[in-house]
């Protein structure tokens, strides 16, 4: 991940929702794409996030991710037991504030790392100021505390004239610890290194090491899988069309790696809309092998340098000492031992008077796809009116927005016949996904007004 200073400038004044919001395409008449339609599994992920990590413990997964646009004072952290419904927080360490040091840039908090090692713990590497830090965890939920005492480990100026960012550890099959990392300067010049590590995991041991293939900027990832070594890594611009996944395999952690063939692993695929797929992990669920990955969410480009990307992931093959190319999905693979789906909704209608056009009505926040949204344009105070249709018992319901990370104020109503209506819950703000609504009790319509216009990803009411 690369950070501009042109698309930071462009952010300044606005927040990440209301920079959203004025994110609408041009034409409010559009058909619907295939990315838009109800039920699409991918992403896997509500909300806006890049590089992810993923670790498994206790029969619970967690993801890592930046926070987008650009990354954040912290990171998100998604956890979940069946890899379909996936609950937001944000780890205690690293901070903006807390991860910093002289040589520290004004970038935030990044493409994090997370690997439980050999002494039972779980290792953090992430870039925070465009350097590399390292944490450490009992449990991949926290608390976090720094683990090399208040100091980065790969400092800004490291190796200069390349980016010391992108840090990402791997545990061979005999407990041994690596550590890759780098990027390069203004799209080009991404340079690849890698060191072994002491035990401690945080000391090195020996010399970094520079093993850059052939079409190599950013976003390593080791993958061991037939006694052969896979140096996957990105390539190209995230922020345009070209970003990719390409691979190079070896013999050894250290290398030296060779590309195969000249060809990515993973790349746009514009008939499915799917831009940009890139920076990623592979994951092993159930024995078999996937790939996680960020791609820009839609409509894309959007208006103005806002950029938003949203994580996915999909099935990868190993054919001998080669990786198959990936086939990205809007529906997702089949996980093994994953929910078959996020659960059935109550009958309704979802209408609302605000929207930036036809791809974003109040339907889509009812669709079960987290690539859709409402999305109610600048302002505040627009409404979405959930109509059941008649009389009923209506439960406490979950509300996801576009932005987990950012306070989101409302007010919720109820009402039984659409014209007077009652206050369920007045003026409450917090930030988090899902965001939990009182039940309303018997009722045909419920109605939230937001204090400050935001994009909603869903929202649901579980059907018993």
């Amino acid at each position: 991940m690369m950070l501009k200073t042109a698309i930071l400038s462009a952010l300044v004044a606005m927040t990440p929702a209301a920079a959203a919001a004025q994110a609408a395409p041009a034409s409010a008449t559009q058909a619907t794409p295939a990315w838009a339609a109800p039920h699409r599994g991918n992403p896997i992920l509500p909300g806006y996030f890049a590089d992810p990590s993923i670790v498994e413990d206790r029969g619970e997964y967690f993801i890592f991710a930046t926070i987008d646009p650009w990354g954040g004072d912290t990171l998100g952290l998604w956890r979940s037991r069946d890899l379909r419904n996936w609950t937001f927080s944000t780890p205690n360490w690293p901070t903006k504030a807390a991860a910093t040091s002289p040589t520290s840039g004004d970038s935030k908090v990044w493409a994090p790392s997370v690997v439980k090692g050999r002494d039972g713990r779980f290792w953090m590497y992430v870039s925070v100021g465009s350097e590399v830090w390292v944490g450490v965890a009992d449990r991949p939920g926290g608390p976090w505390r720094d683990a090399n005492g208040g100091k980065p480990l790969i400092p800004g100026n490291f190796r200069p004239g390349y980016h010391m960012i992108d840090a990402e550890a791997f545990i061979d099959d005999d407990g041994q610890a690596y550590l890759y990392w780098g990027s390069g300067l203004n799209w080009v010049n991404g340079h690849c290194f890698v060191v072994k590590l002491k035990p401690d995991m945080v000391t090195f041991d020996g010399e970094p090491k520079d093993v850059t293939p052939a079409h190599y900027f950013e976003g390593p990832f080791m993958f061991k899988a037939n006694g052969t070594y896979f140096l996957t890594y990105s390539w190209g611009n995230t922020t345009k069309d070209t970003y990719q996944v390409r691979y190079a395999v070896g013999t050894s952690p250290m290398g030296p790696f060779v590309e195969p063939e000249d060809k990515p692993l993973l790349s746009t695929d514009a008939a499915k809309d799917i831009i940009s797929p890139g920076h990623h992990a592979i994951v092993r669920i159930g024995g078999k092998p996937f790939i996680l990955y960020h791609r820009q969410a839609l409509p894309f480009p959007p208006a103005g340098d806002t950029v938003l990307r949203q994580v996915a992931i999909d099935k990868l093959e190993v054919a001998g000492n080669r990786l198959r190319t990936v086939v990205p999905t809007l529906d997702g693979p089949v996980l093994p031992g994953a929910a078959p789906n996020r659960g059935k909704n109550m009958p309704m209608t979802l209408s609302a008077a605000a929207k930036i056009d036809t791809l974003h009505d109040a339907a889509r926040a009812a669709d079960d796809n987290y690539a859709t949204a409402w999305n109610p344009g600048s302002g505040k105070g627009a409404t979405l009116t959930a109509d059941f249709g008649r009389m009923t018992a209506i439960p406490a319901s979950d509300l996801r927005p576009a932005f987990a990370a950012q306070p989101l104020g409302w007010t919720l109503e109820s009402s039984n016949d659409g014209k007077i209506w009652r206050t369920v819950e007045t003026r409450q703000v917090r930030d988090g996904s899902p965001l939990r609504l009182p039940a309303i009790g018997r009722a045909r319509y419920a109605r939230l007004t937001l204090q400050d216009n935001a994009p909603i990803l869903e929202w649901r009411f579980p059907a018993r």
